[in-house]
């Protein structure tokens, strides 16, 4: 029988550093621009980090990210913060059948509500309760504490630059793939 050994992290295997990962990428295409991977292997690395640390905030709160998504797309329409099904699965990039069971979840847990239109009974609103509403700030503060410390080492002229470079690469990336927006396959 082979001897097991016990991993020194106990977290597990630990992914190769930046430089470990290019040196190995480079080894195999050896046309590789080792700056350019660098900055798309360390936006990769932190977007995978900071939604790990984002869903741990939200279940904290006893809420989903797929929740928390409903939450935002709410307060972002603006107060009453109400919208039909089908326009906040239009904006979640989710079939119809995803957004009803997801509006199910949520109006069971008292974050929002499913009421008929009373200008048009056919049509259904979904609106956000004070519940949810409570639930989506408490989750801004935790995100706020989270964001500061993260661009703590950064002064604030740094931050703005870095601010703006992102936004000019999320400018190519929404002008090269303008359907990259919503989600092509359902989360939940």
């Amino acid at each position: 029988m082979a001897e097991t050994t016990e991993p020194d992290d106990p977290a597990g295997p630990q992914e190769p550093t930046l430089d470990e990962q290019i040196a190995a990428y480079q080894r195999e295409y050896r046309d590789l621009d080792p700056q350019v991977e660098k900055v798309v292997s360390a936006l990769g690395r932190l977007n995978r980090r900071m939604n790990v640390a984002y869903g741990r905030q939200v279940a904290a709160l006893g809420i989903s990210n797929a929740e928390w998504e409903v939450l935002k797309t709410l307060l972002l329409a603006g107060e009453p913060y109400r919208l039909g099904p089908g326009e906040l699965a239009k904006r979640l990039g989710l079939t119809p059948a995803a957004m009803t069971h997801r509006i199910d979840r949520m109006a069971g847990e008292g974050l929002v509500t499913r009421d008929r239109d009373e200008n048009n009974r056919v049509r259904v609103i979904v609106e956000l309760t004070d519940e949810g509403r409570t639930k989506w700030l408490e989750a801004m503060r935790m995100a706020s504490d989270f964001e500061e410390d993260l661009l703590q080492d950064l002064t604030s002229d740094e931050r703005g630059v870095l601010g703006e470079m992102l936004i000019r690469l999320l400018r190519r990336v929404e002008h090269a793939q303008p359907d990259a927006g919503g989600r092509l396959t359902d989360l939940d």
